[in-house]
């Protein structure tokens, strides 16, 4: 017993000796919580002598459940580690042992957003339907609003109903929702597929129409721990409160000023207000830092402060002094990722390994100026989370046009000849590849030779050859940068992705075009497409040191729950972070409790960066709100920052803010809700646009619906 409390200190030896009813443990970034998690684990194993199969432990990532399994290995010995999984891993496990419940196979289909969207193809195919009735990324988002709150019984017509009485409430759909609704949930039984949201109204379902199964589950799970329950939403809360219903030994772990989770459901309330659902709850305070210095500590609790809605509580550090949290002022990105790697560079030059160097940022499109400086100094890294900026998915689509337009390369061709679509599938790809290859050209050549063909008739071909042809005799002595967003835009490519709704990869594509631009200003001659392709090459290439000692770049949630000596955390830019996409004053404390967790990830170095200049839209940059929050007197800044820019920015901040609307948390309604409009009377929130901060409200006097700002005051019916 004494070794697994030794090194605890009084709070920790609490949360792993409580170990019968209800235990809350508020616990602070960097309080030793893992530790105390798998110390009780091992508790309950080593010293109660309780089966580990008995045991559920519900973490949110599927990484952190493997990490929890090793250590608990490693301290029992055993390998039964209980029942170590996500909400939705665990939801498997049920429904793949008492599927029979639902009539459906133990072989049943765990769909993602890609099985969705081949799904949504045949739908829109048999209805004639187009991406202008709704675009793929709406049409998931409607899916899961109407699961979640429209039509919550919807799983009762998948299990109950037969397959082709669901077909015919697909067939007698009107309306653009419905079709896709009923379309979908058709499609979904006829191949026994469950989405993320599915896995647990299924579970939730069984248990609560079969009491033997439900008993049985129940009796099973004696002990249960829920990590980062400050992130649970409420149909994970309700199946965590049906699985502790016979035992009642549940433990559970939380920060609230890391609730970074809201948009997709997280309450943070279940932690605050879990003493309330469960009397005789015991609450155990851990708020002891062991990871990071007293500085680093005081930017972060001064930066949370500044949150109204929270628990006021200061991290206590254990830590000796360290250096002070590093601030720099850059004039552009560029300048700032050289800043950023002349640091690094210097602290590898005094012993620091790069693998304990980290940069963290808000969105994965600010890693393109990091990277080009990096590879440029020969700077090792690697990406977690997320591909190298010039690996990506749409920045290698983007370079393969402009490959095809100078090289032809068979490469290229592969890569997107069929990207949009241009029904050049595996049949012809085949074709042209035997032709190539008796005739020893290009697969561009065997296309342009055979494009007669009646193999070609009824695709997109022609188009495709056009396309590559007219750009090849059109693009000499044409800026690369206006040849880029040209051939993205007469390709369809930026098209396609708009109406797959991937914003992120738009953003990634307008920094490759912002890159292309500023390497034509730079290099100092004529810069023509063969240079620039070049130059690129060059940076694709990410083989510049031993594999293991590399500088970790990754966002900001990614970084959740990890650690690292040193944290860069750069692109501190209003739009950049907190995002330009923030409308609300609950989703801006939710961007600062996401700051929060960016400062608290480092343990020995801090340093932040911002870069002046423009953004996408040719909006000027201001330094973010969040290094403000934290105060001068605890930064020490590379050089004195100008006043002038400081007062804009905090001028912009206060007139952005002063359009914020002026409730808190009840500012952003749920769809469905009713609603008072002072002007429209009563109405049905149908819809919520938080790109551009609005409700889509059904008002009962009114014939049509209408979009009412946040800033517009709404009171709840």
């Amino acid at each position: 017993m004494m070794d697994l409390l030794q090194g605890l200190n009084q709070a920790q030896r609490e949360a792993v000796t409580a170990t019968e009813g209800f235990v809350r443990v508020i616990a602070g970034a960097g309080s030793g919580k893992t530790r105390a998690l798998t110390r009780r684990f091992a508790f309950l194993v080593n010293e109660l002598g309780i089966l580990p199969g008995n045991i559920l432990c519900v973490t949110f990532t599927n990484k952190a459940a493997a990490e929890m399994r090793q250590r608990i290995h490693q301290m029992t010995g055993d390998n039964d580690t209980g029942i170590i999984n996500t909400f939705h891993g665990f939801c498997v496990s049920v429904l793949q042992e008492d599927s029979h419940a639902v009539q459906y196979p133990k072989s049943f289909l765990v769909l993602d957003n890609a099985d969705i969207d081949a799904m949504l193809q045949i739908i829109y195919e048999e209805r004639g339907l187009t991406l202008r009735n709704m675009t793929f990324s709406a049409a998931r988002d409607m899916i899961e609003v109407r699961k979640l709150f429209k039509d919550p019984k919807y799983y009762e017509d998948m299990i109950t109903l037969p397959l082709d009485t669901l077909r015919e409430k697909y067939e007698q759909a009107t309306s653009t929702s419905d079709i896709i609704f009923y379309g979908y949930l058709y499609q979904e039984k006829k191949c026994f597929g469950l989405d993320y949201n599915d896995l647990i109204k299924f579970s939730l379902y069984i248990f609560h129409e079969h009491e033997d199964i439900r008993r049985k589950w129940q009796q099973r799970l004696e002990y249960i721990m829920i990590d980062e329950f400050q992130d649970i939403d409420q149909l994970q809360y309700e199946l965590m409160e049906v699985l502790c219903g016979y035992h009642k030994n549940l433990f559970i772990v939380g920060d609230p000023d890391q609730t970074i989770y809201t948009w997709r459901g997280a309450n943070v309330k279940y932690l605050l207000d879990f003493d309330k659902a469960f009397p005789g709850t015991k609450t155990i305070m851990m708020m002891q830092n062991y990871r990071s210095t007293p500085q680093i500590l005081a930017a972060a609790n001064a930066l949370i402060d500044k949150n109204q809605h929270r628990i006021k509580k200061d991290m206590i550090p254990t830590l000796a002094d360290g250096a002070q949290v590093v601030c720099h002022f850059a004039q552009t990105q560029e300048a700032e990722a050289a800043w950023m790697a002349g640091e690094m560079q210097r602290l590898h030059e005094e012993g620091m390994v790069y693998r304990d160097m980290t940069v963290l940022y808000r969105a994965h499109y600010v890693t393109r100026a990091v990277e080009e400086v990096l590879l440029r100094e020969k700077i090792p890294y690697t990406i977690y989370s997320g591909v190298p900026f010039f690996g990506r998915m749409e920045i290698k689509d983007a370079l393969s046009y402009l490959r095809m337009i100078v090289y032809q390369d068979d490469l290229s061709f592969r890569r997107i000849a069929n990207v949009p679509k241009r029904n050049l599938g595996k049949r012809r790809m085949a074709f042209l590849q035997e032709y190539a290859e008796q005739h020893g050209c290009s697969l561009y050549r065997a296309l342009q030779d055979n494009i007669e063909d009646a193999l070609f008739k009824g695709t997109r071909a022609r188009q495709f050859v056009t396309l590559i042809q007219s750009f090849a005799e059109d693009s000499e002595g044409r800026p690369v940068s206006e040849v880029l967003s040209a051939i993205l835009n007469a390709s369809g490519y930026e098209a396609m992705l708009r109406t797959e709704g991937s914003q992120e990869r738009l953003d990634n594509l307008a920094e490759l075009k912002q890159s292309v631009y500023l390497y034509e200003t730079t290099c100092g001659e004529e810069c023509t497409l063969e240079h620039y392709l070049s130059h690129v090459a060059l940076l694709t290439n990410g083989d510049t040191a031993e594999q293991g000692d590399k500088v970790k770049l990754m966002t900001v949630h990614a970084a959740k729950g990890l650690e690292f000596p040193c944290v860069f955390l750069c692109g501190m830019n209003e739009g950049i972070f907190p995002s330009r996409k923030v409308r609300t004053l609950p989703g801006m404390e939710e961007e600062r409790r996401l700051a929060f967790v960016a400062l608290t990830r480092a343990e020995q170095r801090l340093y932040l960066s911002e870069a002046d200049g423009r953004n996408f839209d040719g909006s000027p940059r201001y330094p973010s709100r969040f290094v403000l929050d934290i105060g001068r007197d605890l930064l020490a800044f590379t050089a004195p920052p100008q006043e002038g820019l400081i007062r804009e920015a905090e001028d912009y901040i206060a007139g952005t803010q002063r359009f914020f609307p002026a409730q808190d948390s009840d500012a952003v309604f749920s769809v469905g809700q009713r609603v008072r409009h002072l002007m429209f009377g009563e109405g049905t929130v149908l819809e919520v646009d938080m790109d551009n901060g609005a409700h889509l409200v059904q008002f009962d006097d009114m014939p049509t619906p209408r979009k009412i700002s946040f800033r517009a005051r709404l009171d709840r019916c």
